[in-house]
């Protein structure tokens, strides 16, 4: 049986799928056709219904939650690796509201944890995650929240961190940060679903284990990145919720939606979004 997965070019993710997508581990006799595509993509394709398997914001699951359900692998969860908002220059809090704000996308999670912390800044504007620190050097916008690699390099032109989202969320919730997550769609039967969840398991531990092999898809796809970035990139969003979410780690992704839901950010959810 062949199924569709869409992943980012991201290492994070590359790492973690690499030795299903390339045969080097058992699947199960499941083979998978992948696309990777930047996170607003992807969660378009999610809204679609498109993809059987896909990476998605925790942010935009919320508005395809009907049609997929969370796996308890491969997502990304963590301590201390939220988004950061930046500037050109230090600016108070208060100030952000008559500020143009540039995020990386409207349902990735670091728009809705910004929207979470800060609700009366609404001026924003929607710029690829890697071209926001461009955006604020060009002065197109005045602050922009940051994703992925680019969390190591905006000091180095001069940028300056105003706030960590990360940050933000833990003192609020004493929880981890559920940015993504991988779902699969509900069309898939659940043995197939439950198989799909050992594979990725199984991915991730045979890169934790021969990192070597894992290495060359993810240089392949973050070519332009310093390797120095790349492992960092590694570290910080790669670690035992990707393995398994665990009690905390669906304990965090149901505070989200439930902090979100008493907002009106998102629709209310079906009563199972976790595969059992």
């Amino acid at each position: 049986m062949k199924l569709t997965l869409g992943f980012s070019p991201c290492p994070n993710d590359t790492f973690i799928f690499d030795a299903m997508v390339h045969g080097r581990i058992d699947t199960e006799g499941l083979e998978f056709d992948y696309h990777l595509a930047d996170v607003e993509e992807l969660n378009r394709n999610a809204f679609a219904g498109l993809p059987d398997i896909t990476k998605i914001s925790s942010f935009a699951y919320a508005f395809a939650a009907r049609e997929y359900q969370i796996l308890d692998s491969g997502g990304a969860v963590g301590y201390r690796n939220g988004p950061l908002l930046i500037a050109r220059k230090k600016i108070s809090l208060a100030e952000l509201k008559d500020m143009k704000i540039a995020i990386p996308g409207k349902h990735t999670t670091a728009n809705l944890l910004f929207t979470i912390a800060w609700p009366e800044a609404i001026n924003k504007t929607e710029v690829l995650f890697s071209g926001i620190e461009d955006a604020l050097l060009n002065n197109q916008a005045d602050a922009g929240l940051i994703i992925h690699e680019t969390r190591f390099s905006y000091f180095r032109k001069g940028l300056v961190k105003i706030a960590d989202m990360g940050e933000y969320w833990e003192k609020l919730t004493g929880l981890p940060i559920p940015l993504g997550a991988i779902v699969i769609h509900r069309r898939i039967p659940k043995e197939i679903a439950h198989k799909v969840n050992r594979i990725i398991r199984r991915s991730l531990e045979y890169a934790f284990r021969d990192a070597i092999y894992a290495y060359d898809f993810v240089k392949e796809n973050a070519s332009d990145m310093d390797s120095t970035v790349m492992n960092n990139h590694i570290k910080l969003y790669v670690n035992s919720f990707s393995l398994e979410l665990g009690k905390d780690g669906k304990r965090a992704v149901n505070e989200l939606y439930r902090i979100a839901g008493e907002r009106g950010i998102i629709p209310a959810l079906p009563d199972q979004i976790f595969l059992t």
